[in-house]
């Protein structure tokens, strides 16, 4: 029996475990004219080409995506990070925008960022 414990103990510590989607830990908007640039900073455990946050990207509250701003390479050793997307359209009387993260393992994150326009 004592073998058969330890072989399920093995196979379940043995099971992929996903990562956490990219954490948005800051989001910032600035108007410049008629568009927006976002900065926004992301916190997510890269560990190199086949596992790091990958973009993000700026919603409306009904899904509609404005902006994507796509990451080329893992940040391992740059976290939190910050990167910015300039000449963004935001529809007028829009309050509140929405960042959403995406990682190149798990894809885009269920959870959103809120930030408010001003």
């Amino acid at each position: 029996m004592n073998r058969v414990l330890a072989l399920l103990t093995f196979l379940t510590s043995a099971a992929p475990v996903f990562a956490e989607a990219p954490e948005v830990t800051d989001a910032r908007a600035s108007k410049s004219g008629d568009t927006w640039r976002f900065d926004v900073t992301l916190l997510h455990p890269d560990t190199g080409w086949d596992h790091y946050a990958d973009g993000w990207r700026v919603e409306l509250n009904d899904g509609t995506v404005l902006t994507t701003r796509v990451l080329t390479h893992p940040h391992v050793n740059e976290q939190p990070f910050t990167r910015s997307q300039s000449g963004v359209k935001i529809p007028e009387g829009t309050q509140t925008v929405y960042i959403r993260s995406r990682c190149i393992v798990d894809g885009w994150s269920d959870g959103v960022f809120a930030l408010e326009l001003e």
